[in-house]
């Protein structure tokens, strides 16, 4: 039987002003490749999930995304699955509501090239694995990179370089945390804050949408 992605609600308020789709990481294993409720790249962004309910205050939809298959297949990839879930969403939503994407490691990856997506108005990035041949039309989006300065699985430069690149049309922020590893378990409690109150702020408080820019900072 073919994988599947699979959408799990977080919050669903009655008249929600904005939605949040959040995407894990996670990278391939040849004898494991079904994505798993229970691993540790999807379980690292449940509190991520619930505190953006949270600080939404029962104004924002969030849902979670487990991606049809583990690790990045080129013939089939977590862009794909978070394509599948906006459409999904949209479904649930006959009146469009602004959307913010918020994702780690290859789920970093995924927000920001999902972002394009026309509903979508913030993305937040933590910890994404991209590369330089990346590339995405974020025009009028806000945007979050947020990396640990002590990540060995994903390279701080490249998100920094690819960040530069998005600020040509995006509003976009860059945030060093000092000392963060890859899993975010290590000051954590930065990398759940940044992401939450970005993503409220960008989705219930903001009035036009920022000049396109960047802005640089180390937590």
């Amino acid at each position: 039987m073919d994988a599947t992605p699979r959408l799990i609600t977080v919050s669903h308020p009655r008249h929600a002003e904005g939605l949040v789709l959040v995407l894990h990481g996670g990278a391939s294993r040849p004898d494991s490749p079904m994505v798993s409720p229970t691993q540790l790249s999807v379980l690292r962004m449940v509190p991520i999930a619930r505190r953006i309910a949270l600080a939404g205050r029962r104004r924002l939809a969030v849902y979670r995304l487990l991606n049809s298959v583990r690790g990045w297949d080129s013939r089939h990839t977590p862009v794909d699955d978070a394509r599948w879930a906006l459409r999904q969403l949209a479904d649930r939503f006959p009146e469009p509501v602004p959307t913010g994407l918020v994702g780690h490691s290859l789920g970093g990856r995924a927000a920001l090239l999902a972002g394009d997506e026309p509903a979508v108005r913030s993305v937040v990035a933590l910890n994404p694995w991209v590369r330089t041949t990346d590339t995405v039309d974020l025009a009028g989006r806000e945007v979050l990179v947020v990396h640990g300065s002590d990540d060995r699985i994903a390279d701080p430069r490249e998100s920094a370089s690819m960040a530069r690149r998005l600020s040509g049309s995006a509003h976009v922020s860059y945030v060093q945390v000092r000392g963060g590893k890859h899993a975010m378990l290590r000051r954590f409690h930065t990398f759940d804050t940044l992401a939450a109150d970005f993503t409220v702020e960008s989705l219930l408080h903001a009035g036009a949408v920022s000049r396109a820019g960047e802005v640089w900072d180390q937590v």
